[in-house]
């Protein structure tokens, strides 16, 4: 049994069965208080309750509730006033209805309590509820109200208990407008396998492990001055250096959470290929600044040397014995080169010569014509 003092007694009002139960807090902070004190002597400073129209400070009995109206009119409101309003869930936790779990947007979960058995009459029905809720798979919806106004609730079994959140009402939720970036990305394939890999990477977590980290260091600094040392300074933030092309920004997410995990980083994708230019350009616009990486050149990738320069130090360790056919092989290729080369010059000669004799005869024997014409006319 908690024993936690109760914030609220009443009942769940389950169709005709009504369960007596007391309300008690599901959670609890952790979070180090400050106190406000004067800088100069270190003097706390109070906030004090007075009374304006007598200007002398009051007691907590000597308050009570009022409800300012429009034109600035105080309308005293008392706990009487409350008790007898006119709903049934003003001591009475009313289920509504009985929906999915998945049905809850976790964005309306509000505050977490348990609701605890209200003695012994109350072990059977409290009982009913719970082992129906859990043969259902649903949750209860449910209206009460709480501090001074009326709330909507979600009944779940936790353990062997039924828990209680309180929701907030659906117009209390905003819509997440203007929230979104506004311009037009294209995600691509690899880039989704990369952010698949990182989160099958870095896998699941108990939840138990976790730890307020920022609590125990402020515990240390409170306790270090308490003994009059110097708290220890925070370690300066890791800079940021180049902007990151995504892809290699989640490529090495990978590698660093592998490494985390005393895992092979294994072999690196190539991040520089398919880059999104649509990515590049957003830091322009004031958006999230995303770079090309500067190529790595490798031996493939290296331009042939023109222009006589001087062969490689590789080339210059070739082996005799590998130069040797390679020459062997030149001086044969250029034999051969040589001798089609007179070949085809010989046979052009020849052409040449045909053609010339050809052209020989012929200019004798049109002038001898011409000749005789002329004769034959006079």
């Amino acid at each position: 049994m908690l024993h936690v003092r109760s914030i609220w007694n009443g009942a769940i009002s389950f169709g005709l069965v009504s369960i007596p139960i007391k309300l008690v807090n599901a959670t609890e902070s952790h979070s180090i208080s400050f106190r406000q004190i004067h800088t100069e002597d270190g003097g706390r400073i109070r906030y004090r309750k007075v009374c304006e129209l007598e200007e002398r400070e009051v007691s907590s009995a000597e308050i009570g509730k009022g409800y300012e109206d429009a034109d600035g009119t105080i309308i005293p409101i008392t706990d009487e006033d409350l008790s007898h309003l006119p709903l049934p869930t003003a001591k009475t936790i009313e289920i509504v209805a009985f929906v999915p779990a998945d049905r809850i947007d976790p964005l309306q979960m509000d505050a977490a309590y348990y609701l605890q058995a209200g003695g012994a009459p109350a072990a059977k029905p409290y009982t009913l509820l719970r082992e129906a809720l859990k043969r259902s798979h649903k949750v209860a919806i449910a209206k009460y109200a709480l501090r001074g106004r009326e709330r909507l609730g979600m009944l779940r079994v936790v353990g062997d208990a039924i828990a209680m959140h309180g929701l907030l009402w659906p117009d209390e939720v905003r819509a997440p407008e203007g929230v979104a970036p506004d311009t037009s990305v294209t995600v691509r394939d690899k880039e989704l396998d990369l952010a698949d890999a990182l989160m099958d990477t870095l896998g699941e977590v108990d939840l138990d492990d976790l730890h307020d980290e920022y609590r125990e260091a402020v515990e240390e600094v409170v306790a270090a001055k308490a003994a009059g040392e110097t708290p220890r300074e925070a370690p300066s933030a890791p800079s940021s250096g180049k902007v990151l092309d995504l892809m290699a920004a989640l490529e090495k997410s990978v590698r660093a959470a592998k490494e985390s995990r005393g895992e092979e980083p294994g072999p690196a994708a190539d991040a520089d290929t398919d880059v999104d230019e649509e990515s590049g350009s957003a830091s322009a616009s004031g958006r999230a600044k995303v770079s090309r990486l500067p190529q790595r050149k490798s031996a493939r990738s290296a331009p042939k040397q023109t222009g006589g320069k001087k062969s490689t130090s590789t080339a210059r360790k070739t082996t005799s014995a590998q130069a040797k056919p390679a020459q062997a092989a030149k001086k044969s290729t250029s034999a051969k080169t040589t001798a089609a080369a007179k070949s085809t010059a010989g046979a052009k000669s020849t052409a040449r010569k045909t053609a010339a004799k050809k052209t020989t005869a012929a200019a004798k024997k049109t002038p001898a014509k011409k000749t005789a014409a002329r004769k034959r006319t006079a």
